[in-house]
């Protein structure tokens, strides 16, 4: 053991001495890094745009790997300002004791020369303009790929290593040359094939410019105006349009704000400043939404989004003449005074019941009703959502309703007020929290909460309110928000908009008070760089939410069916948690008003919740509107496969359908997988029911992070069918996959993203953004 110290120290005296000699020989042949070097940006060449010539070759070949809290080594591509910025050997998604110091882009450090004093190394040259690209870790990683394409063979060695939690290298400059020989094919981009000859000469050229960038081209004039318009909207001095405001911007700061008549959807972020409109923005870079800012006066600002749009963080949010008069309808129509400001300590800021107890809830609960995709959203593209414990908490696939804000709506407003001290949230505990200790404490508040709404709600129905479909918002008749399909895809997932797909195992029927709380724990109070305990916490509290949006939807099933129903959806789970679904903690002792005919309710219920809502169903993802008869019905008979077979196909298929004469139409492929119940927090595996999996295909693309891709001529479509039908192991996916896969060393691999790529964007020229190819299998 003595032995095996010194040699391991020996290998970090020898790595050390190496990586020091390297930089030393670097400072020899061009002098001293200046980390000051592109604390500005460098004037452009005649003939040679940042935006124009280079940007579009980074976001289609490394962007699609390198963006937001889960870029390789915080290596973001999306800007000029985040290559500048460089890389880190330290990991955003990590297990840690203590919370990390925020590395956000634009955030947490505004110059180059700042991120190397949180860490980062540069990508770029920081040297003499002799090592423009000898210095570079970007240029020397391209060429290495150039250099060393992807080895033979359809699927890349073990060697490379795809899965989430990964080891990353992350070599600085210093570190290279021994990176380069010890991993001659881990070149970028990385387990895919390399830039074109045209594409690498035209990044060569600009690195050796020494990378200049023009800045971001200035706004048209209509859009100045419009944002001088919206930010006095946003700080006005009345302590009502401050506390809205305030409201406002802890619902809105994830959004990419656009104008909904601007042709060219320039997105704005909502931040908080120390100075008003007319001055400088100056950020204040708090954790949360909800911080103390540190000074008198907060300002809302609008700051111009300057990074790539991908789609696994895109969250369009429309502003305009239509969305200011509603929310003055909704905020300032209504006769209510707000006689003071709350401040921010964290009990009372962490909780939205308290801090906003002056404001209507109906018109909280409408504000977020109207763009309830984006609310839901939020934890969907929000940082929380990560990796396989961040989602197991919910079902591959189920459908959202709303309560209606009406009605059943005015009880909850008269118990509200009372129960604030009951729906304290885990976020108050901050980012370095125990587990234990305080998860006794908001599993009783929960209970207590669940009782007194049990009580409330019985007295309600029983005054001639029985639960029907009334009791359901239909979106005025107007507004597809009202239903919502709802994606897990193991280690990431997906909302939009529509009744997707057959009857679900689940659904959640959301109020006020579980929505509101859905964004506070993981949207609002969610700190991607907290500690464990704030991240378990966390994960454990939104069981809570899960279970209460199930049982306000068992609540309209029969009173006699609604424990049945409850013990299919929780087989296996202890007794405890089911009483929180529908038992002793939770219930409603009140018989629906439904007229049910059968004796299977729950599927009769399904049916009659899609007539109830098809005014407003989005029917974009529906196969039903082809107009090919032929494919549909081919495309319906995959869709109907089930069972085990499916546990060998990825969770998100991307499927090219060829047609002779036509263009490639484009489907997605989302294995449900069957589980007894979701209940457990690290042993999910032992939940799973293969023979419950199932398929829904989809028109055109859902899920920003797909794990393959499938090119199909148009005839063998029921070929494929078949293959995914006998899939029995890896053998067999491996044969599928050598008929219709585009695997990651596909020589046409980055024409045929593009292609997609494009498709994607034309056809949701609002919603969509780049996808993300951090989750390519390698199979």
């Amino acid at each position: 053991m003595k032995n095996h110290h010194i040699l391991a120290l020996a290998w970090v005296i020898l790595v050390s001495g190496c990586s020091l000699l390297s930089r030393h020989a670097l400072d020899e042949q061009y002098g001293p890094a200046d980390p000051k070097r592109f604390d500005a940006m460098r004037a452009p060449l005649p003939g040679l745009a940042f935006r124009r010539d280079v940007q579009p070759i980074l976001e289609r070949r490394c962007v699609v790997c390198h963006a937001c809290y889960d870029a390789p080594c915080q290596q973001k591509l999306t800007s000029w300002e985040g290559i500048a910025r460089g890389s880190s050997k330290d990991r955003v998604y990590a297990t840690r004791l203590r919370e990390a110091q925020p590395t956000r882009l634009f955030a947490d450090a505004q110059t180059a020369s700042q991120w190397r004093n949180l860490g980062f190394s540069a990508v770029l040259n920081e040297r003499d303009a002799s090592a423009n690209l000898a210095a570079s870790v970007l240029y020397r990683l391209l060429r290495l790929k150039a250099q060393h394409p992807l080895p033979a063979g359809s699927i890349l060695p073990p060697s490379f290593d795809f899965s989430l939690d990964r080891a990353e290298s992350c070599p600085r400059i210093e570190e290279l040359d021994a990176f380069e020989r010890e991993n001659p094919f881990w070149g970028m981009p990385f387990g895919l094939p390399g830039l074109t000859t045209a594409e690498m000469s035209m990044v060569t050229r600009w690195l050796e410019a020494g990378a200049p960038f023009e800045g971001m081209p200035p706004l048209p004039k209509q859009v100045e105006e419009q944002l001088d318009q919206w930010e006095r909207f946003l700080n006005g001095d009345s302590l009502k349009q401050r506390l809205v405001s305030r409201y406002l911007y802890e619902h809105l700061f994830l959004a990419h704000l656009f104008f909904d008549n601007d042709a060219q959807r320039h997105y704005f972020q909502l931040v908080r400043s120390r100075t008003p409109p007319g001055v400088a923005v100056d950020l204040i870079a708090s954790r949360r939404p909800y911080d103390d800012p540190g000074v008198d006066r907060v300002y809302y600002r609008f700051v111009r989004e300057r990074e790539t749009v991908v789609d696994k963080t895109h969250m369009p949010y429309a502003l305009g003449a239509k969305r200011l008069l509603r929310w003055r309808e909704l905020f300032f129509k209504p006769d209510y005074a707000v006689d003071e400001l709350p401040g921010y300590d964290p009990d009372a800021a962490s909780n939205p019941f308290t801090t906003f107890r002056a404001l209507p809830v109906r018109a909280r609960y409408q504000f977020l009703l109207d763009e309830a995709e984006f609310t839901i959203m939020g934890f969907i593209k929000g940082p929380v959502c990560r990796g396989q414990v961040a989602l197991d908490v919910i079902q591959d696939r189920f459908w959202v309703f709303f309560v209606a804000n009406h009605g059943v709506a005015q009880a909850r407003d008269e118990f509200l007020d009372r129960q604030a001290q009951f729906l304290r949230l885990p976020s108050e505990e901050g980012s370095n929290a125990r587990i234990i200790g305080p998860w006794r404490r908001y599993a009783q508040l929960e209970e207590k909460y669940l009782q007194e709404k049990s009580a409330v709600l019985t007295r309600y129905a029983l005054d001639d309110n029985r639960p029907d479909l009334d009791w359901i918002w239909k979106g005025e008749g107007v507004n597809p928000n009202a239903a919502l399909t709802v994606f897990r895809h193991f280690d990431s997932a997906s909302v939009v908009k529509g009744l997707l797909g057959e009857p679900p195992k689940t659904a959640w029927l959301i109020g006020y008070p579980l929505l509101e709380r859905i964004h506070y724990l993981l949207v609002a109070g969610f700190d991607v760089y907290g500690n464990i305990g704030h991240q378990f916490l966390s994960r454990l509290y939104m069981d809570f939410m899960r279970m209460e949006g199930e049982f306000n939807f068992l609540a309209l099933l029969p009173l006699d069916r609604r424990r049945e129903v409850r013990d299919y959806w929780y087989r296996g789970a202890d007794e405890d948690v089911k009483n929180h679904v529908y038992g002793s903690l939770a219930r409603l002792d009140v018989d629906s008003a439904i007229p049910y005919l059968s004796d299977d309710p729950l599927p009769e219920l399904y049916a009659m919740l899609r007539k109830h809502m098809a005014p407003v169903l989005d029917r974009r993802h529906e196969l039903t509107g082809m107009a090919d008869v032929d494919l549909r019905r081919d495309l319906g008979t995959l869709a109907a496969l089930r069972g085990p077979a499916l546990s060998w196909l990825p969770e998100v298929v991307i499927l090219r359908i060829d047609q002779p004469a036509r263009v490639p139409a484009y489907f997605t492929l989302l294995r449900n997988t069957g589980h007894s119940n979701v209940t457990s927090l690290l042993r999910e595996g032992r939940n799973l029911l293969p023979a419950e999996n199932s398929l829904t295909v989809v028109s055109g693309f859902i899920g920003a992070y797909p794990n393959a891709i499938y090119r199909v001529e148009r005839s063998r479509v029921p070929a494929l069918t078949q293959a995914i039908a006998g899939l029995a192991g890896e053998t067999d996916y491996r044969a599928l996959a050598d008929r219709f896969a585009v695997r990651r060393t596909h020589p046409d691999f980055w024409p045929i993203s593009d292609a997609l790529q494009d498709e994607h964007l034309q056809r949701e020229p609002i919603r969509a953004g780049l996808l993300d190819y951090g989750r390519l299998e390698n199979r």
